[in-house]
């Protein structure tokens, strides 16, 4: 899934022949659905969604989703969540990432605000930060999960740092990108500022204060064909030796590669992921 507290932001002006953090989408004849559906009620899911702006001077803003049986007085959503876009520059809203959301929120049962933030390097990280932590103060958080895919897992890391003591909910990273010992080249490119592993929004898993991570439980997707299948398997033992008191979990899947679930999410492991 994109950052889900269950956060995902927009910019309009993305230059596509600038490096990205994920492959370039398949071409609209590959793709099962190659028009984002607009704001309104989903016809296969009854999901219902509407878009806000959080900050009109910004663009933060926001796409909220409602689950059908909230639609039913009887009945609530189990948990509220957050998403964000897949990247720090790639754009959030494209089909494969509205295929895959929109079914696993109506499974779960649970209120989306999929965050919507600028784009680098138009908007230079730190901005994607800046946009979601303005998006998760506006929002009404109870019982909150945070996730999201590639830097998504990452964004959705640093926002439950930020949110602190919420003690309730989790988090979910498929997969995040986590900077590892090296300077990394392409955050460089897209982060003027960026000094290397001493940074801890990017080098999260080598930051001493990993271990107050506020929620009881993490679980964290891998791929084996990915490139960022060690970042994760180093989150998840960041975590586990840093004397963290939650429980973090690792699912592998075999075969798959980056974000697959982005690219064919019609696939059994797609809705699993």
């Amino acid at each position: 899934m994109p950052l889900f507290i269950f956060s995902r932001f927009t910019n309009t002006t993305h230059n596509t022949t600038t490096p990205h953090l994920l492959p370039p989408p398949p071409p609209p004849s590959s793709t099962p659905n190659s028009t984002t559906p607009p704001p309104g009620t989903d016809p296969k899911t009854n999901v219902q969604s509407k878009d806000v702006t959080i900050n009109a001077t910004t663009g933060a803003a926001a796409s909220l989703y409602l689950p059908p049986r909230r639609h039913k007085a009887s009945s609530s959503p189990s948990s509220s969540t957050s998403t964000a876009a897949p990247s720090a520059s790639a754009p959030p809203f494209n089909p494969p990432t509205t295929t895959t959301s929109t079914p696993s929120l109506a499974a779960a049962n649970v209120v989306v605000v999929s965050v919507h933030y600028r784009l680098a390097p138009e908007a230079p990280i730190p901005t994607c930060y800046d946009d979601s932590w303005e998006v998760v103060k506006w929002a009404d958080l109870g019982a909150v999960f945070f996730a999201g895919d590639s830097a998504a897992g990452n964004i959705a890391h640093n926002m439950r740092g930020g949110v602190g003591g919420a003690e309730s909910g989790g988090d979910g990273a498929a997969p995040p990108y986590f900077g590892n010992e090296q300077k990394d080249e392409l955050v460089a490119y897209l982060y003027p500022t960026y000094e290397g592993p001493t940074n801890l929004m990017i080098h999260s898993t080598m930051d001493p204060k990993i271990s107050n991570l506020g929620c009881p439980r993490v679980l964290i997707f891998v791929s084996e064909k990915d490139f960022l299948r060690d970042r994760g398997c180093a989150y998840h033992d960041a975590l586990t030796k840093s004397g963290w008191k939650g429980k973090v979990d690792i699912v592998q899947f075999a075969g798959e590669d980056h974000v697959f679930h982005l690219f064919a999410p019609t696939k059994d492991n797609s809705f699993c992921s």
